[in-house]
């Protein structure tokens, strides 16, 4: 009797070798390449978006372009075949693309299965193969009905924008938009912020001569937080502590041992913010990264799948994945570092879809370290992250010895505090906080209530409350997801759409709303307040969720978000009036505002609100250099290599460029920042800061291409006391540190927190 001929149909090559190699010679593995199939890509102004709004917006499929092949080529491998398995990917997305295979293959329903599985390892696919089931279609429709929500506010909204603001590049978008005005409002708020200025009370004591620091807690029993508003406040307590007459009495001491519990293993969101503090990952880059673990590395020549599926909002973990884990801290950490009962998250939120599991190491045995030399760096980094954090959620409590001491002299009250991990359990493994939130293990003497201390130094220090800060991507998700509005597929597109449209720019890590963000975010939020709401947004996803789960019929909620979302379109296209972008940038002609404008090409450029009169142009990128403080002509470092005469910076209509004074001469050159830092390889140059073609900010010999000298961090000038090569400045929230530009170094030096300008604090 012949064998059974068995076709697999997944979305990537990648995931098909890893398959390949689990089911063998008996199943063919073919790949759709992502979607087959889409609503029909049709220009918005017209009325024909892919659904039928008089028929329960019924969709109308058609195959992309560029697919048919695809299509041919598993309708005959189908018909060949006895078994069909439709094993996309197990979520809203992957269940629509198999329904959109089945549709286009020509073959009985009898043939076809769906299988699904949160990871790629032989009992997971085997045991999806030996337990199919059919499509299921609530998830298919919640995923149409997303689609044509989508469609119709994208395709509905921005022709408002192209007539207000003239330019078609120009698009809004059901999500999208409510993450721009997120971004918008925050640095509204940080415009509008007053800082108010503050000071805090620092003490050096003394017991026995042995010395610690405490701060000023308490007057007359009332916390002093934030409350000593200016010097002369301050001055006042240090002048009363300094001459206090009698040593000080320690009122208070507490001594308490805590538990600090693990935290659940990552879900798609915490994932992307921990790869963000911890490694430097964007959210795009971290969910590539994911994907190429999850899909599968090769490994000894196989290819093996090592993490769960990424796109996920469920913490729950396998039995069989806690049993592993289980053996593998006992084998390697011994019982005390493993629960009394295996650790169980909950939830955390609704609308969470369980069936998935958390991200976790498909073979918690398989260590970082062993699989080190099979991945690149990027990849033996996330996965480490995701190794760590799965192992670490799986194991016992951490104890920290937590003591707080009072200290009282008239109406005030000092306070010193320590806490000391006394078993580390979980954080052997891995420890969620931040740097300058981990333990403070600053010593103190062993004190009593009723011991004496003399006080030897009080030290005020100023203060200026801060602006909350801007978003970055790790911080957006958090709030996106805070807010219920996304789901774990589409945090990445968010963020990547509106830096590609030029809504938002990424500096340092940052967000911050270009001028033409904040006007699209201005006019939607004016005319569009429902769309724009937040919760009106969350509330949809709780729909499409509602849908998934049978609580919801997917027309009934179109129908009843079109009719008033098309009466609000209709009303504002009829009142819709041309908007000016007006920047801060005078025209140097004229003197009138120049506006930002779109060429007939879309490219955007600024021109003078005076036109057709004045016809000056500049650079978009004017708006991003910072005005001279006089109306000199600034001027810069560097010489004229033509004739050796001072050289000007100037803005022309392609940005910032250098120009030599001696008109005869004439000399004109594109503008590069220097250092100021002579070339260590060649001795004739200049290193300046370069971008790479991915934007990504080096340093580099003026002299290129003679002289090939690079770094990463910007040059300080001083040089390495164990190698001799150049020193780099790394700035980061916590401070600074010079690192040594030879890769082959490890030197590293911490500056101190003086020469960090770091002093005031970040509420």
């Amino acid at each position: 009797m012949a064998k059974e001929k068995a076709l697999v149909i997944v979305e990537s090559p990648a995931k098909s070798k890893t398959i390949k190699k689990i089911l063998g010679n008996d199943f063919q593995i073919e790949a759709s390449f992502g979607h087959i199939r889409n609503l029909p890509l049709k220009d918005p102004s017209t009325d024909n978006l892919g659904f039928d709004v008089n028929n329960n917006f019924e969709p109308k499929f058609e195959i992309i372009a560029g697919k048919q092949k695809v299509v041919t080529k598993l309708n005959e491998l189908a018909k060949k075949s006895d078994k069909i398995y439709l094993a996309s990917d197990p979520d809203r997305e992957g269940e629509a693309i198999a329904w959109h295979v089945r549709q286009v293959l020509k073959v009985p329903d009898e043939k076809i299965f769906r299988i699904v599985f949160n990871e790629i390892t032989p009992k997971a696919v085997k045991y999806s193969v030996e337990n199919p089931r059919t499509i299921d279609m609530d998830m298919v429709k919640a995923q149409q009905t997303r689609q044509i929500l989508d469609k119709l506010v994208g395709f509905k909204l921005s022709p408002v924008l192209w007539k207000q603001i003239g330019n078609r590049n120009l698009s809004a978008g059901r999500v999208q938009s409510v993450a721009l005005r997120m971004i918008c409002e925050r640095e509204e708020e940080i415009e509008a912020f007053v800082p108010q200025e503050y000071w805090s009370i620092h003490t050096i004591l003394d017991k026995d001569g042995k010395e610690f620091e405490a701060e000023l807690s308490k007057i007359k029993g009332k916390s002093v937080e934030k409350t000593i508003k200016n010097q002369e406040e301050a001055q006042k307590i240090v002048d009363f502590l300094s001459n206090y007459p009698t040593d000080m009495d320690v009122s208070k001491v507490t001594k308490k041992t805590t538990k600090r519990k693990p935290t659940a293993p990552f879900i798609t969101s915490t994932m992307q913010r921990a790869a963000s503090s911890k490694l430097g990952f964007g959210v795009q880059k971290t969910m590539q990264v994911a994907q190429k673990l999850y899909e599968g590395i090769e490994i000894d020549g196989n290819p093996v799948g090592l993490i769960t599926y990424m796109r996920t909002d469920s913490v729950r973990v396998s039995d069989d994945a806690q049993a592993m884990a289980k053996d593998y801290i006992l084998n390697n950490f011994g019982e005390k570092y493993y629960p009394d009962k295996p650790n169980i998250y909950a939830k955390g939120k609704q609308n969470v879809q369980d069936a998935h599991e958390a991200i976790r190491p498909s073979y918690p045995d398989r260590t970082p370290d062993s699989l080190k030399k099979f991945l690149d760096n990027d990849q033996y980094r996330l996965y480490k992250l995701i190794w760590e954090k799965f192992m670490s959620s799986q194991m016992a409590n951490a104890d920290v010895a937590n003591k707080t001491v009072e200290i009282t002299a008239g109406d005030y009250t000092l306070k010193a505090g320590t806490s000391k991990i006394t078993f580390d359990g979980f954080l052997k493994v891995y420890n969620d906080a931040e740097e300058d939130e981990q333990e403070n293990d600053a010593k103190i003497p062993d004190l009593n209530e009723g011991d004496k201390v003399k006080c030897k130094k009080v030290d005020p220090k100023q203060h200026f409350t801060q602006p909350p800060p801007r978003y970055n991507e790790a911080s957006l998700v958090k709030a996106l997801e805070e807010q219920g509005i996304g789901r774990p597929s589409t945090y990445a597109t968010i963020i990547t759409v509106i830096q590609t449209r030029k809504y938002v720019e990424k500096k340092n890590k940052v967000l911050f709303p270009t001028l033409l963000g904040r006007t699209v975010s201005k006019q939607l939020c004016a005319q569009f307040a429902k769309i724009m709401d937040y919760k009106f947004t969350a509330s949809m996803e709780s729909k499409l969720d509602e849908i998934a789960d049978k609580k919801a019929v997917w027309n009934k909620v179109l129908a009843d978000f079109y009719k008033p979302f098309m009466e609000n379109v209709n009303s504002v296209m009829q009142t819709a009036e041309r908007v000016k972008i007006e920047t801060k940038i005078k025209c140097p002609n004229c003197g009138k505002p120049m506006l930002v404008r779109t060429s007939k090409k879309g490219t955007q450029f600024l021109g003078c609100s005076g036109y057709p009169e004045c016809q000056t142009t500049m650079s978009l990128n004017a708006l991003n250099e910072e005005p001279a403080t006089n109306g000199d002509e600034e001027i810069c470092e560097e010489k004229c290599p033509k004739c050796g005469s001072d050289m000007v910076f100037k803005t022309g209509p392609y940005g910032k460029y250098m120009e030599c004074v001696d008109p005869e001469c004439g000399h004109r050159q594109p503008y590069v920042k220097s250092t100021g830092v002579t070339c260590p390889k060649c001795g004739k140059g200049k290193i300046v800061e370069r971008k790479s073609k991915r934007g990504t900010i080096f340093y580099g010999c003026n002299q290129y291409p003679e002289c090939d000298f690079v770094m990463w961090n910007e040059p300080t000038g001083e040089t390495c006391p164990d190698c001799g090569a150049l020193l780099g400045k790394v700035v980061t929230k916590n401070g600074t540190t010079l690192k040594c530009s030879n890769i082959k170094c490890h030197f590293k030096k911490e500056l101190p927190p003086e020469n960090n300008n770091n002093d005031t604090e970040n509420p």
